[in-house]
């Protein structure tokens, strides 16, 4: 029993992490109906990013765990939000009226060139970090000496987690900015015809989703202490699984499906083959597929005519 709460909590951390960037994808589709595969790469660049504040304010002598941890978000977001605002200004914008295949062909383009930029510009060596924040409380021990605990740095990712998804709810649900997402979501042209200036709301959905992507990066970098410039790549793809898990447009979906994503991985890793638990995750997700295939929260499309 012992080892079986450890294994949940340890899913759900980085089911929490999963959900973060699985926000982005599930945004950006909800507002124009396509998916930026170059999603995983603004994740890896926030990662990227808050290394390099981490150790450019150690380096200027600044120790303060919490200052160090607060001022490396900040920059991340910042800095992913401008990736984020480049890639809808300059590969979506211009190919919104084109046919669906075009934006994602440049999308899949420039995650590739993002990834070679980043190997170019920042070496393909492993970057290592530190552990910052460390200590934990004991919750339980087990019949058999297994002492389950949970990290300081869990309990970070948690609280942040659900911050970060409170705040984005009650900015859907309680600003201008919201009323004009979801009416730009349902009908770009009529929310056009309103006032609604959809170029701009579409813009800052994408600096929105690219801000949380560099939030989980942060949060890995100080999570595993090793990144490099692939990890995008595979992050992006478990992410958008996690989105496509929780149904595609619905942002409690993409967190749930996170969860569910995290939770399989670290329980197959626990109990069966690590080497298979990609393998498994995917399994589900084409059961959940074929069995519900709007996703656990997602509702299904009904067409007028």
């Amino acid at each position: 029993m012992a080892y079986f709460v450890q294994q949940l909590i340890n899913g759900l951390t980085l089911g929490s992490i999963y959900g973060l960037i699985a926000i982005g994808y599930t945004m950006v589709y909800g507002i124009i109906g396509m998916i930026n595969f170059a999603h995983g790469e603004i994740y890896m660049i926030g990662a990227f990013v808050g290394l390099i504040t981490i150790l450019a304010l150690m380096s200027a002598g600044i120790a303060s765990v919490p200052i160090l941890l607060i001022l490396a978000i900040l920059v991340a977001m910042v800095i992913a939000g401008l990736y984020g605002w480049t890639i809808e200004r300059l590969i979506y914008r211009p190919l919104r009226g084109a046919p669906r295949l075009a934006p994602l062909i440049s999308a899949i383009g420039l995650s590739i060139f993002l990834q070679q930029y980043v190997q170019l510009t920042q070496g393909g060596r492993v970057k290592t970090l530190p552990p910052l924040i460390s200590g934990g409380f004991t919750l339980m021990r087990g019949d058999d000496g297994f002492t389950v605990g949970i990290s300081n740095f869990q309990i970070v990712v948690f609280l942040l987690t659900l911050a970060l998804m409170a705040g984005l709810t009650l900015i859907i649900n309680r600003t201008e900015l919201g009323r004009a997402q979801r009416a730009a979501a349902a009908d770009p042209l009529m929310a056009a015809l309103c006032g609604v200036d959809v170029d701009r709301t579409i813009s800052v959905t994408f600096i929105i989703g690219a801000a949380l992507a560099a939030v989980a990066g942060v949060m890995v970098v100080l999570y595993y202490g090793v990144i490099d410039f692939f990890i995008g790549f595979l992050a992006g793809l478990k992410a958008f699984t996690a989105a496509v898990l929780g149904g595609v447009g619905s942002l409690p979906g993409a967190l749930l499906g996170g969860l569910v994503l995290g939770l399989v991985e670290s329980f197959w890793s626990a109990y069966a083959d690590a080497a298979y638990k990609d393998v498994a995750a995917y399994a589900i997700l084409v059961l959940v597929l074929i069995f519900r295939p709007s996703g656990l929260m997602g509702r299904p499309e009904v067409e007028k005519v």
